[in-house]
């Protein structure tokens, strides 16, 4: 299943001029397969666990969001305290 999701999402990223942080990834003529370079799963894990490169970044957008939203939920409470 992963390699089916990988065969078809790299040639849509490399049709989009993304670059992919794989310095391993390649086409593999043989197997007809995009091939990756081994996972650090020690890095994963620390990701999942909310310690990536982009956590607090992602962590303050959403309290931005949600904060910059206040004033619908606050509208939509008072709206249904009128009916």
């Amino acid at each position: 299943l992963r390699q089916e999701f990988v065969n078809e999402l790299v040639p849509l990223l490399h049709a989009l001029e993304l670059e992919l942080p794989d310095p391993d990834l390649h086409y593999d003529e043989e197997s007809g397969n995009w091939l990756s370079g081994e996972i650090d799963w020690d890095e994963f894990w620390q990701v999942v666990k909310g310690n990536g490169p982009m956590n607090a970044e992602r962590l303050q957008a959403r309290q931005e969001a949600h904060d910059n939203g206040r004033w619908v939920r606050e509208a939509l409470a008072a709206y249904a305290g009128n009916q």
